[in-house]
């Protein structure tokens, strides 16, 4: 618990440090993250982390997390066209290798580009936002996120009676999951008395609801993965905590979820 509780104060307070600094700094710290994510990601299945076919998972997400706004520099091309490709590269890898490299593998190294490429830029698009607040969305989203997390852990240790998902997560319970939802709305809310009318009460209540569901949905996502492998962390590089995906299992599914439904006025 001690180095846990270490770990958390000092990549937390470097985290938001960055995030306050905002600019191409945070940009390339996001997108490091997302690659060491995915480097995660395909050591976790028990492939080469550096095979061929995972290069192409890396090019992939390294492409989705450029700061190509940032830079001034037109995107060659949209991202539905670039993950079109990078799937027809993928496939084609099967078909080139005979075999070799199966589907099924292809597929996982592409959904594993996809799902943690458009997660963390996401992330890095929304402390960006053109209307110069995106340091404000960042830690909305952030503050209901972990708000989730600290309601569902603490709701769930004095009145969790109900399990939620034992075969995934047995920890999990009914009560907790509400009690996340609960003090995530209330967050939000709170950063919407405090906007100054940058927000409005009701889109921030939908905003805490959507950040505790989908990021609790998140945690269960990474709970399935490890269970099915055989692991207790994505990896090692936050002594106490795994490593990047084990602590942004949630952010990597809420940040895209909120651009997808334009809660972010």
């Amino acid at each position: 618990m001690k180095q846990r509780l270490i770990t958390g104060i000092v990549a937390g307070g470097f985290f938001l440090g960055m995030c306050w600094l905002g600019g191409l700094t945070y940009h390339v710290l996001i997108l490091i993250m997302a690659l060491i994510g995915y480097y995660e990601f395909v050591r976790m299945t028990g492939l080469p982390a550096f095979g061929g076919t995972a290069v192409l998972g890396y090019l992939g997400v390294l492409y989705l997390g450029f700061p190509w706004t940032l830079l001034q520099i037109p995107m060659p091309l949209p991202t539905l066209a670039i993950l079109w490709l990078l799937m027809l590269l993928f496939l084609a890898v099967t078909v080139t290798s005979k075999n070799e490299v199966p589907i099924a593998q292809a597929a996982l190294l592409f959904l594993g580009a996809v799902y943690i490429g458009i997660g963390f830029s996401s992330i890095a698009e929304t402390r960006s936002t053109p209307d110069g607040h995106g340091l404000f969305w960042t830690l909305l989203l952030l503050a209901a996120i972990w708000s989730s997390d600290a309601g569902a852990y603490f709701t769930g240790r004095r009145f969790g009676k109900s399990k939620l998902w034992p075969a995934i997560s047995p920890n999990k319970t009914v009560e907790g999951a509400l009690g996340g939802v609960a003090l995530a709305v209330i967050v939000a809310v709170v950063f919407a008395v405090i906007s100054g009318g940058l927000l409005s009460i009701g889109r921030a209540a939908a905003v805490g609801v959507s950040a505790a569901v989908v990021g609790q949905f998140g945690d269960l996502i990474q709970s399935a993965y490890k269970r099915v492998y055989g692991v207790k962390d994505t990896g090692k590089l936050l002594p106490g905590h795994g490593g990047i995906l084990d602590r942004c299992d949630s952010w990597i599914v809420v940040f895209p979820f909120i651009h997808i439904l334009s809660l972010l006025p």
